[in-house]
């Protein structure tokens, strides 16, 4: 088992077969989502395909677009244990990872007992993630990377697999703590959500202000998921596709295309990223193989939080996707 949580122990070669199903029972969950959470298709979209590609997902959006609901629809849907933590300025890092307790026993000898805090799941959902102090966010920083958590010198290892879906908004600052860029780099994506169009908010209206609640039922299970993520791993992917991935991510560096308008660029982790998420897009869509579609798709997800700007460059009225826009515009 690797880093990200998939058995890599099995053979490279796909099963079409279990491609079939397994791609099947994933478009049927994002059918359910899509009813569940009305209006957001794309983003939808991007968080199955951060599961398949056994990552986790930075969520940034305003209050109120069904973020919260999202995450946990999809525990429910994906047949994973979820749990959820409200981050807020006071919370510590063993209200995430747990703490040892000193307890007696009834020979009346003492001994410390673990006590697994809410990281021991296979879904997290990381509220507010920003209203943390940097002291509670790094302690999901191992968590993120290796799977386990390390408390009072012991290693632990936690649930496969193992997912973090993380929330921010963006409007209000005040009292909040920007993620340093080494953990914004350990999230596979940052999917924007922006506002329903007005029919999907219509539905939306009939649908949770009325007594016939969508209610999610599972569609898979966590077995699945992580034979889904095997096969995403093992699907083709022609050497067209990853030199494009390459040169994007290189001219999104600084010494690159747009080199004047950044203070730094993303690293090989991007590169890792984006040949996961556009196999994972593809599985979802049902295709074996991905193509640059899927790369023009994902670019901005993988890239916009793993980039800077210059001050001029802010100044100018430039953002980090209007960057990558720019780049892909000149890849095509």
């Amino acid at each position: 088992m690797d880093r990200t949580g998939v058995d890599k122990t099995v053979s490279d070669t796909p099963n079409l077969q279990d491609f079939d199903r397994l791609s099947g029972l994933f478009r049927q969950a994002q059918d359910q989502l899509n009813e569940v959470v009305f209006g957001q298709e794309a983003v939808v979209a991007e968080v199955l395909a951060t599961i398949l590609a056994g990552g986790h997902n930075l969520l940034v959006g305003a209050p109120g677009l069904a973020k919260t609901r999202l995450v946990t629809a999809m525990s429910q849907i994906l047949g994973l244990s979820g749990k959820r933590v409200q981050f807020t300025p006071d919370l510590m890092p063993t209200d995430i990872l747990g703490t040892e307790i000193l307890e007696e026993t009834g020979d009346g000898k003492r001994a410390f007992r673990f006590i697994e805090g809410p990281v021991f799941c296979q879904l997290l959902m990381a509220d507010e993630i920003n209203r943390a102090s940097p002291r509670t966010q790094s302690a999901l920083l191992e968590a993120m990377q290796e799977r386990q958590v390390t408390v009072a010198g012991e290693r632990r290892p936690l649930p496969a697999p193992f997912h973090v879906l993380a929330t921010q908004n963006p409007i209000e600052q005040e009292g909040t703590y920007p993620l340093p860029e080494a953990q914004l780099d350990r999230f596979l994506l940052q999917t924007n959500i922006d506002y329903p169009d007005l029919d999907s908010e219509r539905r939306m209206l009939a649908a949770t202000t009325g007594n016939h609640e969508q209610t999610p039922t599972t569609v898979l299970s966590a077995d699945d998921v992580m034979a889904a993520q095997r096969i995403v791993r093992a699907m083709p992917m022609g050497d067209g596709l990853v030199d494009n991935i390459l040169a994007l991510v290189n001219t999104a560096r600084p010494g690159g295309v747009a080199a004047d308008n950044l203070l730094w660029g993303p690293g090989p982790r991007a590169s890792q990223a984006l040949s996961l998420t556009v196999r994972a897009r593809a599985f979802l869509d049902g295709r074996t193989a991905p193509g640059r579609a899927d790369l023009i798709a994902l670019a901005p997800s993988v890239l916009r939080h793993r980039m800077a700007l210059t001050f001029a460059a802010r100044a100018d009225g430039m953002t980090t996707d209007s960057v990558i826009a720019g780049l892909l515009e000149q890849m095509v």
